[in-house]
């Protein structure tokens, strides 16, 4: 499977870098490309999508969100499949990304772990037992993220919102006003070197529910768009998700 990394000389593309050059799931890096010019021994690099010469079988993106627009347009002309495991797009982003899953396969997370899509699922079946309980969302990331919240504590609230249908997402909490029944807090910190901490907290009068996956290592990421880019390759077009590799497997 010869790959493109997009975002390359980001923390995250350099671990898929090295996970693909020793070989894990069958990867060979082919290419890669990121705004800052770098070299590497291993594969070419390049600054602009239309100077890659390499014909990759997926592209894995760990850049930035307002990248995607040009990602999109050379997946979609080459017809090359697309993990985008990059958070912070705006709707407009999120909408070129859905008509882009017309024409090529894409697999979207908002995190790349599969711990995080069990999170996902405990969280919705606390929700659904406990219809009348308070729920609360806490994610911790380090000093450097620029997106809050992150984009799997919206996840995970989204998918909670699946059961509470009428839940409405409230960000940070200040002021005089009393908590309403349908509120799901939301709520970011950012401090230090944390690689990622999500706590989904669901509290009733009786009794507290607290569900927490913490991240030791960003290599977690990097191995989880791995599977996410072997999965894909061969798909028709069309939009994909951690359910999806895990309801294949």
């Amino acid at each position: 499977m010869k790959i493109l990394i997009s975002g390359v000389g980001g923390r995250m593309g350099r671990e898929v870098a090295g996970m693909a050059l020793q070989g894990v799931r069958g990867a060979v890096p082919v290419a890669g490309i990121d705004v800052v010019p770098m070299d590497t021994r291993e594969f070419r690099t390049y600054t602009d999508w239309n100077d890659v010469e390499e014909n990759p079988d997926c592209i894995i993106d760990f850049s930035h969100h307002t990248a995607t627009g040009a990602l999109l347009k050379y997946a979609t002309e080459k017809g090359i499949p697309a993990v985008i495991a990059t958070t912070g797009h705006t709707d407009a982003e999120l909408a070129e990304i859905d008509e882009a899953s017309k024409k090529i396969a894409i697999f979207r997370s908002a995190n790349m772990s599969l711990g995080i899509a069990l999170l996902v699922e405990l969280a919705k079946t606390t929700a659904k037992t406990f219809p009348d309980a308070d729920i609360e969302i806490i994610e911790k990331h380090h000093n450097r993220k620029l997106d809050a919240p992150s984009g799997t504590a919206l996840l995970l609230a989204n998918a909670i919102r699946e059961i509470r249908t009428k839940a409405q997402l409230v960000f940070g909490r200040q002021g005089q006003a009393k908590r309403e029944v349908d509120e799901i807090g939301v709520h970011a910190i950012r401090m230090g070197n944390i690689i990622g901490e999500h706590e989904v907290i669901v509290g009733t009068d009786t009794q507290t529910i607290t569900l927490k996956h913490e991240a030791h290592s960003r290599a977690l990421f990097a191995e989880g768009a791995m599977a996410a880019a072997e999965f894909l390759v061969g798909k028709p077009a069309g939009m994909y998700d951690m359910k999806s590799m895990i309801e294949a497997e």
